[in-house]
């Protein structure tokens, strides 16, 4: 063994000539030509394949060229022979940081530390991969450590810049970057880092200059030219950003980045089909670009193409398992598709990534309140509050999730601070539910103009339509995803099928498929002139087929319900716009030109707080269908739990109209009337056990209080109906088709006169019904009237005889009068448009029609 290590050593003279090769290479590769010195130190291997100096520097030009594993290979050697070198260490760990291998990266940076723990640009690499490895805090400690070693090291107080953004402290990594530019001013990396904190800081035109500055020093530097137009949008300049990112694509035409945020910038600019081409560009550049497939699916969700957007969330979920944001937009898009449970999952495997995804825990609570799943709602809506108290809308959110509850503890103290907070245009309610939470229309108002200015401002990127020349018969489209069994449909279906063909053409707007097609739908379907599909239609889609069409007047029938599409008249679907009956409010937006409505449920008064003009019908705004069917099947009261005898109020009003100043009412009413009910809704079952406990608490026996189910069949429950002897209404959101099945049943109802359209609905349909005497000014009075009529047989026979006589002899069940009192409106609307007069408050006279 001894003779073979003998006959391995080099003779003396090829030691000599090594030693000249060796003084050559270096000579070569310290003059810039790598390739001279690449070959001499591989012949130097040839001679000596174990020659440390001639791995290594072999290995370090194989790192320049940007081989680097060849790089990684040839230094690894070079170490096996000399293990002691931190330089050799230094720049095997510099191959796999460019690898991206941060810890074998980490090990080598260590190793060459410990050789020689003065070595600054050791501690300066290790903080890159400890940051890549995202041990900020560690990462940080060795930055210093750098500029501790070398007081001028640009480089590392550049590094800990970048990661001071990292860590969200802006203001400490502003002085890290500006400290590395004062020691190179031309340090074009540390400019841009600059602006980058700007940018986080929200000072974008600083931000700007910044980038400027690094891109007059380094002109290829790409990623300064991407920020700059991330900046430029931010500043909503789309145009100039979009040319910014196109400067990055010319000098990097590879680059996907570049197309990625073109995409981005394409549909800020609403050219979608531009931002599709763009993500797609940038997926066949980078296929494992999930944030591209992510965008991608967003702009396919709003397009309602909700397979292909599942799709793309899926491929981002699959190429990036923990992108939280794909499972957030994959739980929305099965929420629209009404795929509630998957929907519910998607959101807690965002959850489970992300604990404290407010985003996340909001939709997963209004997913929870479509399965009526509503105490799960508001746990999850109480997450939402406890991670950031003042997210958008969640405040009326959780008061309208506690109505429907019937949990009131500390109501009254909160509806009251809910109403200074929405006084302050702060974001605390959609309309819809503020509806029920207040009964000041002033604030309705501000409500309604504050959630349209966020989710559907008006002039969304397409021209007003063009006048139409006038049209033998008036085109009216009526807009709703309720054209199925539902109550708008209920009331509105014998309207449609009676509207005076002669004059008007009637075409519907389906925005929602029932997932049977139940006998009112095709009822509906037959009653319209067209019937179009557009539910699977972007809202510019669905206005372009409006206009192509020339519709005249669009009448949404949704307004801030439910499936609504806002968007659609956002766009302008039609020359008028008009809101109707599914919303009892102001739409708050500018382009929504008329309301229908009558004196009692807008008194002139009050028209202003309503966006749109009024068009006042002169008996009542309310329609119905007066074919409905009242089952004729014997019903009696033991069917029911109610008790044989005794007087039976009832309130079938949904239990979110609910709430303590009404129920303390109803109370004291039932303490009045002995023997007496009180009949209502069974809404959920924790509901149903609150208000027993809070009768207990009123000192009225639970049993008091009996829960109607609900029924199969509509006409079944008008029937049961005739067991009550009076419906007791709700403020400040009245009965609305709840009191028109009432009265359509003979059943009286008693109201109180409330502020806004949604508190007067009920006394519009008595005042048309002719039974004034129902309608109660005060709470004190609706009391007081309420225990007369309960203990006064007398007088409860009398308004129950007019109520039989009136029903089908005055107004409000006058489906025929009612039609053409709306068609003169729509009249109206039109003659003022065509004689181009603004719009304004219209008055139908009770004769015409």
């Amino acid at each position: 063994m001894k003779q073979n290590r003998l006959q391995a050593q080099p003779v003396p003279n090829q030691a000599v000539a090594v030693q000249q090769l060796l003084a050559q290479a270096v000579a070569c590769h310290q003059s810039g030509q790598p390739g001279q010195a690449g070959a001499l130190y591989r012949q130097i291997l040839t001679v000596q394949p174990g020659h440390f100096d001639a791995l290594h520097l072999l290995g370090v030009i194989s790192a320049q060229s940007g081989q680097f594993e060849e790089a990684v290979e040839l230094i690894g050697r070079a170490i096996q022979v000399n293990l002691k070198n931190p330089g050799a260490y230094f720049n095997h760990g510099n191959a796999l940081l460019e690898l991206n291998r941060y810890p074998e990266a980490l090990e080598s940076y260590g190793r060459a530390i410990t050789l020689q723990p003065n070595h600054p640009a050791a501690c300066w690499k290790r903080g890159l991969a400890l940051q890549n490895l995202s041990q900020f805090e560690a990462a940080l400690v060795s930055f210093d450590r750098a500029i501790a070693l070398k007081a001028d090291y640009a480089e590392a107080y550049n590094s800990r810049g970048t990661l001071l953004i990292d860590l969200a402290r802006y203001e400490n990594a502003l002085a890290s970057l500006e400290r590395a530019i004062a020691l190179r001013p031309n340090y074009a990396e540390a400019h841009y880092h600059k602006g980058i904190v700007f940018n986080h800081l929200g000072e974008y035109e600083s931000a700007l200059l910044c980038f400027d500055q690094a891109i007059s020093l380094q002109p290829d530097l790409v990623d300064a030219y991407i920020c700059r137009g991330e900046t430029l949008r931010n500043l909503k300049l789309y145009v100039k950003a979009l040319l910014s990112v196109e400067q990055a694509a010319a000098i990097q035409p590879d680059l996907a980045e570049a197309y990625y945020n073109r995409g981005i910038l394409f549909n800020e600019l609403k050219q979608v089909d531009a931002a599709i081409a763009n993500y797609t560009q940038a997926i066949d550049l980078k296929p494992d670009y999930a944030e591209a497939y992510q965008n991608l699916g967003l702009i396919r969700h709003e397009l309602r193409q909700y397979q292909a957007a599942l799709k793309n969330f899926a491929e981002a979920i699959a190429l990036k398992p923990d992108h939280v944001e794909a499972y957030l937009s994959r739980g929305n898009t099965l929420q629209k598709l009404d795929q509630l449970l998957p929907a519910l999952e998607s959101y807690e495997q965002a959850i489970a990534l992300k604990p404290d995804y407010a985003d996340a825990y909001n939709n997963h609570g209004l997913a929870c309140i479509k399965l009526r799943k509503f105490t799960e709602a508001l746990q999850s809506f109480a997450r939402v509050i406890a991670l950031n108290p003042d997210y958008d809308y969640i405040y009326g959110q959780c008061l309208q999730i506690r109505l429907q509850l019937c949990d009131w503890n500390g109501m009254e103290t909160e509806l009251a601070e809910f109403a200074a907070k929405a006084g302050t245009a702060a974001k605390m309610s959609n309309p819809f539910t503020a509806l029920a939470l207040t009964g000041s229309a002033a604030l309705q108002q501000k409500i309604a103009e504050v959630w349209t200015a966020d989710k559907n401002p008006g002039n969304g990127g397409m021209a007003e339509p063009a006048k139409y020349p006038r049209h033998a018969k008036l085109r009216v489209g009526y807009f709703s995803a309720d054209f199925h069994n539902h109550p708008v449909a209920i009331l509105t279906a014998e309207l449609f099928e009676i509207h005076d063909r002669s004059r008007f053409e009637i075409m519907a707007f389906s925005l929602s498929e029932p997932e049977t097609k139940d006998q009112l739908r095709i009822r509906l379907e037959a009653g319209f002139d067209r019937f179009i599909e557009v539910q699977n239609l972007s809202d510019e889609e669905v206005v372009k087929l409006a206009r192509e069409l020339e519709i005249d007047i669009a009448v949404d029938l949704g307004g801030h319900t439910g499936k609504c599409r806002t968007g659609i008249f956002a766009l302008r679907a039609a020359p008028l716009q008009v809101s109707y009956l599914g919303f009892a409010g102001t739409m708050g937006a500018d382009y929504m030109d008329y309301l229908i409505a009558d004196k009692i449920v807008i008194p002139p008064a009050s028209r202003r707080y309503y966006t749109e003009k009024i068009a006042y019908l002169p008996h009542s705004f309310f329609v119905h269908d007066s074919t409905r069917r009242i089952s004729d099947g014997p019903v009696n009261r033991a069917q029911f739990g109610l008790p044989e005898t005794g007087f039976v109020f009832c309130c079938f009003n949904n239990t979110y109209k609910l709430n303590p100043a009404t129920f303390t009412i109803w109370m004291r009413i039932l303490t009045a009337v002995e023997n007496s009910v009180l009949w209502l809704f069974e809404g959920n079952p924790t509901a149903g056990a609150n208000l027993k406990q809070a009768a207990g608490q009123s000192g009225v026996d639970p049993d008091r209080l009996i829960f109607a189910e609900r029924l199969p069949q509509i006409e079944e429950h008008l029937a049961r109906q005739a067991l009550a002897d009076l419906f007791l209404d709700t403020l400040p959101y009245n009965a609305h088709t709840t009191a028109c099945d009432a009265l359509w049943a003979g059943l009286p109802v008693l109201t109180c006169l409330g502020e806004s359209f949604a508190g007067r609905v009920a006394a519009s349909q008595l005042s048309a019904i002719g039974l004034p005497e129902l309608i109660a000014e005060t709470p004190a009075q609706y009391e007081a009237l309420a225990i007369e009529l309960a203990t006064n047989a007398e007088k409860l026979a009398g308004v129950k005889a007019r109520l039989a006589q009136n029903r089908l002899t005055t107004p409000l069940f006058d489906t025929r009068l009612f039609t053409g009192h709306l068609q003169a409106a729509y009249t109206q609307m039109y003659e003022r448009y065509q004689a181009d007069l603004a719009c304004e408050h219209i008055f139908v006279d009770a004769e015409i029609g």
